[in-house]
């Protein structure tokens, strides 16, 4: 069930996003009078499951329709048979509009056809005249008719490129300013993260130690910012140093940037220190008759005090394979309970994690009007961040492109229950991810197509139809190498 509700969610995003990127080429195309062939959702390879055409005013549909180019037919022979060529593949003619009937959608080339693919892994808005995925060059070899993309001026071609990007931008922006609207945000200011982090191995090795306050990386402090964005925060900024208020003291030591690898590999650097208070005790903990109850609060070891979770893993590491006494605050009552430790250093329980009951949750609601341009700079944040990932991705030091991942890697992002909020949040991500993708320099790309344009425009020579053929095969042979580059470090991930 929980593979079937991510699978939904993903598919569900994928799909609005797909849709809204169409929409914004579909959009810049139809204002500047150029002809769009097709528009679909989900890629429909042999069969189509709608398909539509509004004709005169009046739409017309066909289902589970097999998909025969416009204006084409199958030769067949004085049998009946299909024709088909040296490779197997049926031959097809083009039809004379005469012995088309008066009827047939496929006279209107001027409209639109509309449809719903069977495959749900993205969908295309095809112009005319213009050298896309589909490959279709058939009409390249005769002159440009007004219609047509490539008969366009450049500026116009641009913003028809541009358009899907731009309306991947806006929804995001629209869609962080509905969610501040309608639930606003809350989350765990640095500056009120009390008790300091709790370090994974690697967080030692680089230099934390458990109860850091993180105050700085350089000299941009770390007081305001969202407590989980910390470690996104030092892989963007990666500073040279890092400043912490360790006990009393002020401490800073240098970041080397050879732990970047192995940061991007590692489930977790720190995790948020709390008080150490009992939320159950686990089915086969050795403690289970003890007395421990839920909510209880860990004060003390063997008469040492403990004021967190960090305080009490230090002192349990100490004593395992022992045994201790342990002081608990039972609703201001202490109580005193006798505990075996095992050799990993655990007394079998586990914590209470609801950071509302002990810290400071910063709460901001947002009116109408304020959510808007708040949505804004927050997706902005998210842009700037997503360009520095890229940049990490891009860089050969860093080993960031090792934990590029696919669809797959997609999925795991997306809890494995329905909530509206989560799920919108993911969206707008994604959205935002979508349309910096597409900007990349990379033929097969929006930002391929862009480049090309913009070049034209600064030299006022135009790329030929064939080189534009040529790039298009050779964006789409990088953009297969990256996919299959995400495919495997996805499979690696599964099996680890």
């Amino acid at each position: 069930m929980d593979i079937l509700i991510k699978t939904l969610q993903v598919i569900l995003a994928l799909s609005i996003l797909v849709l809204v990127h169409e929409l914004g080429h579909f959009f810049f195309a139809r204002i500047f009078h150029i002809r769009v062939d097709k528009f679909y959702l989900f890629f429909n390879p042999q069969i189509s499951l709608i398909r539509c055409k509004k004709i005169n005013g009046r739409w017309r549909f066909r289902f589970l329709s097999r998909n025969v180019p416009d204006k084409y037919r199958l030769v067949t022979n004085s049998f009946g048979e299909v024709v088909k060529d040296e490779k197997g593949k049926p031959v097809m003619e083009e039809i004379p509009l005469a012995e088309l009937p008066s009827d047939d959608w496929r006279r209107e080339l001027d409209c639109t056809e509309y449809g719903i693919g069977w495959l749900p892994l993205g969908g295309y808005c095809k112009v005319s005249g213009m050298i896309d995925e589909s490959m279709d060059t058939k009409n390249l070899a005769k002159e440009p008719q007004p219609w047509e993309f490539r008969s366009k001026p450049a500026w116009q071609r641009f913003f028809v490129m541009f358009g899907g990007v731009l309306f991947n931008l806006i929804f995001a922006f629209l869609l962080h300013s509905a969610i501040l609207f309608t639930w606003g945000e809350a989350y765990l200011k640095n500056g009120d993260a009390l008790y300091g982090v709790v370090c994974s191995d690697l967080a030692k090795e680089v230099g934390f130690r458990d109860g850091d306050k993180i105050l700085a990386f350089d000299q941009k402090s770390l007081s305001e910012r969202d407590f989980k964005y910390l470690i996104v925060d030092l892989l963007h900024l990666r500073p040279e140093m890092i400043t912490v208020l360790r006990g009393a003291d002020t401490v800073q030591f240098g970041f080397d940037q050879k732990w970047i690898p192995r940061l991007l590999k590692s489930r977790g650097l720190f995790d948020l220190n709390t008080p150490f208070v009992v939320q159950a005790v686990t089915e086969d903990s050795h403690n289970q008759a003890a007395g421990i109850l839920s909510k209880d609060r860990l004060t003390a070891i063997n008469d040492i005090p403990i004021h967190s979770f960090a305080d009490a893993r230090h002192i349990l590491q100490q004593h395992a394979g022992d045994s201790i006494v342990a002081c608990f605050d039972r609703g201001g009552v202490s109580v005193v309970i006798p505990l075996w430790i095992n050799h990993e250093g655990l007394i079998g329980v586990i914590r209470d994690f609801n950071e509302g009951d002990y810290f400071h949750i910063t709460q901001k609601n947002y009116s109408f009007f304020a959510a808007i341009p708040a949505g804004v700079h927050k997706a902005s944040q998210t842009v700037r961040a997503y360009i520095q990932d890229l940049g990490l991705i891009f860089s050969p030091k860093t080993e960031a492109y090792k934990s590029v991942g696919s669809v797959i890697a997609i999925g795991q992002i997306f809890p494995p229950f329905w909530d509206w909020m989560v799920f919108w949040n993911i969206t707008a991500l994604l959205s935002i991810m979508f349309a910096v993708l597409n900007l990349l320099p990379i033929p097969a790309l929006d930002g391929g197509h862009i480049f090309f344009v913009l070049y034209e425009m600064i030299t006022r020579r135009k790329p030929g139809d064939k080189f534009l053929e040529y790039a298009q095969m050779t964006g789409m042979v990088i953009l297969l190498t990256i996919i299959t580059l995400a495919m495997g470090n996805d499979i690696i991930r599964l099996f680890k």
